[in-house]
């Protein structure tokens, strides 16, 4: 079951557009990245579908129906961000007893446990939190509150390496026993990529790639070795990053849709071949320029 289908998906703000015409549908219980640099449009994604922005152009449907003020969306979604807020006499614990009001599958035990874990006093209140315990507080909703349709912005702001470790292992386990469609926003992939199953990657605004990660890893390769021979190599083949490593020698990340007769002759050839990792294919699609940061200052 498709659980979010949405068809030139578009977001203005004046006159800059956040979403671009994006296309793309989600399947049930399963963890997505939804990956981006910052200014991507991951936020106002997200806040679309859970229903509290409109779109400007464009179709989207969350459960099969309109996600905009919507009941049955709101009942069955919940988007963890750090703009959420509580009423200011609220303590962390008499939020938490709020919740099973809104959310049918919320565990309260599970929350208390790991906030226990995370050494956070539910006497607290949200906002004499730090910033990485306020997150984590938040995440713990996340994960207990067990929504059908979970939504992560940045879940780990202020985190410690730690405590991110924890929070992606809980949700782990706990999405194992009690699968549900998550969707993560990160701009690292790194920390993430052993979670997920789905990548989504939105880069200025629209749908660039929407793969499975174990895809992800292996659609690049890299060549290095004399310019003129990995240039004629790859020659036809679409091409992510290229850096120039001396005078006659070159670095280059391709399309890995090469024959092995191919490959074995390059290697013949003296030229080096290499497995791309998933980060750095990230960065590489990402990039504003295929050379990266030393293709602007070596313009000379």
């Amino acid at each position: 079951m498709k659980v979010i289908e949405c068809a030139g998906l578009t977001k203005t703000y004046g006159n800059v557009r956040a979403l671009n015409n994006l296309s793309v549908s989600i399947e049930e219980n399963k963890i997505t990245g939804l990956i981006g640099r910052n200014g991507a449009g991951k936020t106002t994604f997200l806040k679309i579908v859970a229903g509290f922005l409109h779109q400007t152009d464009g179709e989207i449907k969350v459960f099969a129906q309109v996600p905009f003020n919507n009941i049955k969306v709101s009942a069955n979604t919940i988007l963890i961000d750090d703009s959420m807020t509580f009423p200011s006499s609220f303590t962390i614990k008499d939020i938490l007893s709020s919740f099973g009001s809104f959310y049918e599958k919320f565990d309260p035990e599970l929350a208390t446990d790991l906030l226990d874990y995370f050494n956070i006093n539910p006497r607290q209140y949200p906002d004499h939190l730090s910033k990485g315990m306020r997150s984590t507080f938040l995440s713990v909703i996340g994960i207990a509150v067990r929504s059908p349709l979970t939504l992560f912005d940045e879940p780990t702001i202020g985190m410690d390496a730690v405590v991110r470790k924890d929070f992606y292992r809980a949700l782990l386990k706990d999405y194992m026993t009690h699968p549900r469609t998550i969707i993560i926003s990160s701009h690292y992939l790194k920390e993430i990529e052993d979670l997920i199953e789905d990548v989504l990657l939105i880069k200025d605004g629209m749908n660039f790639r929407h793969l499975p990660i174990t895809d992800l890893a292996e659609m690049t390769i890299g060549l290095k070795g004399n310019s003129a021979r990995v240039e004629e190599l790859a020659k036809g083949k679409e091409q992510f990053y290229q850096e120039k490593m001396g005078k006659d020698t070159i670095y280059l990340v391709t399309k890995n849709d090469f024959d092995e007769g191919d490959l074995r002759q390059a290697r013949m050839q003296g030229i080096e071949i290499s497995s791309v990792t998933a980060e750095e294919i990230y960065v590489y699609l990402t990039g504003k320029d295929k050379g990266g940061i030393d293709h602007v200052l070596d313009r000379d």
